[in-house]
């Protein structure tokens, strides 16, 4: 952690921070970027105290030059560590200075609507390797809620079909996860993978790729997409929420919520597991997924406030 030659006076504390960081699987740059220039400010304006003064002067300082706030949570992040570390008296930035959230509202999948899409995928003509990977690839976010992104990066090593599970590493704010996936997905990649090999050799840097062999881009899964959604004849509402592909991890989200309601379930017992299996930081954004679809939200109207009081703090950002 040398080598990142902080020189402020909470320099022996930042890299002890990044070193417990790297050890819970934290590998990002942005992190290190800018905890060095706090350590800089800090360091021409001869700060000692890491309290609230010191930390929102920064962060005041800061916004002269950016119009996003994520960078925000690295500062907070670092307050509640040395707060676990036994300075008591360290300031944990407000979230007072968090911009307000504003989330895309979904288009919400039927049953109907995936089973049309689906058999589409399975039919589509192209020259390019979608013919093969469309079903394969949209069947993951569908069946196991991942993000688009996390499709597009996953590499053959990250997919093992042996055991039966995918290995997401390094997904939104650097967090990993290791995912078991069922048996018709295993046998879905597996000849997904095999046509890909045939035509590309086994020496590829992504488990989907375009005509060129790279991976996939996010504009080529938006198109894809669309073109399967026209060719299985769905609706394109004027004016209102537009069908994504992101659509397919609310979907998982909200349909295992229901799957567990009708069930009779402990729902907050299982909200944990579910959020681990998202890749969420927090309950908060699972609990968003309640809310996307209004069928469940009478069912669901007290889960929230429940959770607050029944589920505990997860670790740090």
């Amino acid at each position: 952690m040398s080598d990142y030659s902080f020189t402020s006076a909470f320099a022996t504390q930042i890299e002890r921070f990044l070193e417990f960081k790297h050890a819970m699987g934290f590998y990002g740059k942005s992190r290190i970027w800018y905890l060095k220039k706090f350590d800089a400010y800090c360091t021409k304006h001869h700060l000692r105290v890491f309290d609230r003064n010191t930390v929102e002067g920064w962060v005041t300082h800061q916004l002269q030059s950016c119009t996003h706030r994520s960078w925000m949570s690295y500062i907070r992040d670092f307050g509640r560590w040395l707060q676990t570390q036994g300075d008591t008296t360290a300031y944990v930035l407000s979230d007072q200075w968090k911009s307000p959230l504003v989330r895309s509202q979904p288009y919400l999948l039927s049953r109907t609507d995936i089973d049309r899409f689906f058999t589409a995928a399975a039919q589509l003509k192209s020259n390019a390797p979608w013919q093969w990977q469309a079903v394969a690839f949209f069947a993951l976010m569908h069946c196991c809620g991942l993000r688009t992104g996390e499709v597009r990066k996953l590499t053959p090593e990250q997919v093992d079909l042996a055991t039966g599970h995918l290995n997401i590493v390094s997904a939104k704010a650097d967090r990993s996860r290791r995912l078991p996936i069922t048996d018709e997905l295993v046998e879905m990649l597996s000849a997904c993978h095999h046509t890909t090999e045939q035509e590309f050799g086994h020496e590829r840097d992504a488990f989907f790729v375009s005509a060129w062999g790279n991976a996939v881009t996010p504009v080529s899964v938006g198109v894809i997409f669309s073109r399967i959604w026209d060719h299985a004849q769905l609706p394109r509402p004027v004016g209102g929420k537009r069908p994504r592909p992101y659509d397919f991890r609310h979907y998982f989200a909200y349909a295992n919520i229901e799957r567990w309601r009708q069930d009779g379930a402990d729902i907050i017992a299982r909200l944990p597991y579910l959020s681990r299996y998202m890749g969420h930081a927090t309950f908060d954004s699972t609990y968003y997924y309640i809310h996307t679809a209004p069928d469940f939200l009478d069912a669901y109207a007290d889960i929230t406030q429940q959770a607050n009081t029944l589920l505990p703090e997860v670790g740090f950002q």
